[in-house]
């Protein structure tokens, strides 16, 4: 990829300089600092959308408004849902019979992973689970080291859980990669994912995006530093992908504006996905430049028709339906490097990466230094994608 740096335009400095003011009111009226956050970083978005419409010095109330109507309609829908809560409350007790089968059907789906391992891998697992038999012992026992012994302990259980979700699925993986990527991705081996191209994998068997949205799942409920992976398919899962991202950014010490930003962005990227594209998902990713700037990338992927006028399609106020209308060229202008590649009739990639430059109380630094890069593809199906600078576009 080659870089070009170049100084934000006015028009982006004054969107950015909107934020301090947008979270001012919505925060007085709003106390969930998640919520605070959403209806911010909705505002943003439509206010970029419409800057192209309003004047210069009507922009500030034009956004004061906005962010007002918002929280007004937020409340408005949390009066009906509160008058309407008792129609859906449940007054009878759970009944202790179908937790009681619940119960079984788990233990009946367990012992049927268990026969899927190898025997001396499940001997060593109960060994450890059932019998409480310590890795110093179990190593002692196979001319081992305990360390040795866990490290294989952790690989049987990622085995173990991998089995589990495919027989409570009913499903039988279609090729024989698809277990050691699912494996990988139970293990949490970041190396091994890379080297099994997990995330390409994945976009492309439906069996092992289902089975991995569980495992993910399950490992999504600690805060991590690794690559986070949120699958998206549907308008729920765009909640979901900037949450993740604003958590990772949050973690390393980016403003609150700067928050918003990166939240919008990843909202419209993950918008184009789950209008455009059959599936696909993003991975969120710390990373750090030479100097020991923390920063955030993100890759989203889709299977999907590709982009056929991307030189277009990132140009401002192009819009291909009736929405925000920001799309590629709006998370563009959010981002530090914004790449895509797309391939007609299989998919779009785009990757972007933004970096933390905080030196006041909430406010990122504008000026030189803010990088801008692009690279895109040709538009051709029939031919290797082919890249450029953003600097190509003039």
């Amino acid at each position: 990829m080659t870089d070009t740096r170049s100084q934000p335009g006015p028009d982006d400095e004054v969107i950015v300089e909107l934020v301090p003011m947008v979270r001012k009111i919505v925060a007085s009226r709003i106390r969930d600092p998640e919520v605070v956050d959403d209806l911010v970083q909705e505002t943003l978005a439509r206010v970029m959308a419409a800057r192209s419409r309003v004047q210069g010095d009507t922009l500030e109330p034009y956004a004061a408004v906005t962010a007002r109507n918002l929280v007004a309609s937020l409340a408005r829908g949390n009066d009906r849902a509160r008058a309407k809560t008792h129609l859906l409350a449940d007054l009878e007790p759970s009944e202790s019979p179908a937790e009681d089968l619940l119960r079984q059907e788990e233990s009946s789906l367990l012992a049927q992973a268990l026969d899927r391992l190898p025997t001396e891998e499940r001997d060593l697992l109960l060994a450890h689970e059932v019998h409480d038999q310590d890795t110093r012992s179990l190593a002692e026992h196979r001319d081992s080291t305990p360390g040795a012994v866990a490290a294989q302990l952790s690989r049987v259980r990622a085995k173990l859980r991998v089995e589990y979700l495919l027989i409570q699925e009913q499903v039988e993986p279609p090729t024989d990669r698809c277990r050691p990527v699912l494996r990988a991705i139970s293990a949490g081996d970041r190396r091994r994912q890379r080297e099994l191209d997990a995330g390409a994998h994945l976009l492309g068997c439906d069996c092992c995006s289902t089975i991995s949205a569980a495992l993910l799942d399950r490992r999504a409920s600690a805060p991590r530093d690794d690559d986070v992976r949120v699958p998206i398919s549907r308008d729920a899962d765009v909640v979901t992908a900037r949450q993740r991202g604003r958590e990772a950014a949050a973690r390393l010490g980016f403003s609150s504006t700067e928050l918003t930003l990166i939240a919008t962005a990843i909202s419209e990227i993950a918008r184009n996905i789950v209008r455009f594209a059959d599936h696909g998902d993003m991975v969120i990713r710390t990373v750090q430049d030479d100097r020991g700037r923390p920063g955030v990338t993100i890759v989203a992927r889709d299977v999907g028709p590709g982009i056929p006028q991307l030189r277009e399609a990132l140009q401002d106020g192009y819009s291909t339906y009736d929405g925000l209308g920001l799309g590629l060229p709006g998370a563009r202008r959010l981002m530090d490097q914004f790449d895509v590649v797309t391939e007609l009739g299989k998919g779009t990639t785009v990757t972007m990466t933004t970096w933390a430059r905080r030196t006041g109380a909430d406010q990122p630094t504008t000026g030189p230094g803010r990088d801008t890069g692009s690279r895109d593809t040709g538009t051709r199906a029939d031919q290797p994608p082919t890249r450029r600078s953003r600097g190509d576009d003039t």
